[in-house]
């Protein structure tokens, strides 16, 4: 069992190493204005994930490792499967097909690059910036 878990994931948050990345959840629609906002003076990244997906599960996880980005970037975290409305409005704000996983770039209150399932990778992020 420790095998699948290692791969997958455990659900008991207690043995979950903590994240590299500080990331601000997205509960709100209302929060696409301040992602917006801030776009403008630093650039934002959406991580979009669904809790029900081991696929999107392991992309978090290998984008947590590799994350180096701090103070680079505004990381904003969205549980899809929670907030659906938001997941729709990111599409439709920003102009990216949905996906998931799925990580957004924005800069100046445009997406200016998306990426999902196996091309989500930090340092390609990094180029990106």
């Amino acid at each position: 069992m420790s095998f699948f878990n290692s791969i997958f994931g455990n659900s008991d948050n207690s043995e979950a190493p903590k994240s590299k990345v500080n990331w601000t959840e997205l509960t709100d629609i209302l929060q696409l204005q301040e992602v917006e906002a801030i776009s403008n003076e630093k650039p934002v990244v959406i991580f979009k994930h669904s809790t029900r997906c081991s696929i999107s599960r392991m992309a978090l996880k290998q984008f947590e490792r590799e994350y180096d980005l701090e103070n680079a970037v505004d990381p904003y975290f969205l549980d899809l499967i929670a907030h659906r409305d938001i997941s729709n409005e990111i599409a439709d704000r920003f102009n990216v097909y949905h996906e998931s996983p799925q990580l957004i770039l924005i800069k100046n209150g445009k997406a200016v690059y998306d990426v999902s399932h196996s091309s989500i990778d930090a340092e390609a992020l990094k180029s990106k910036i």
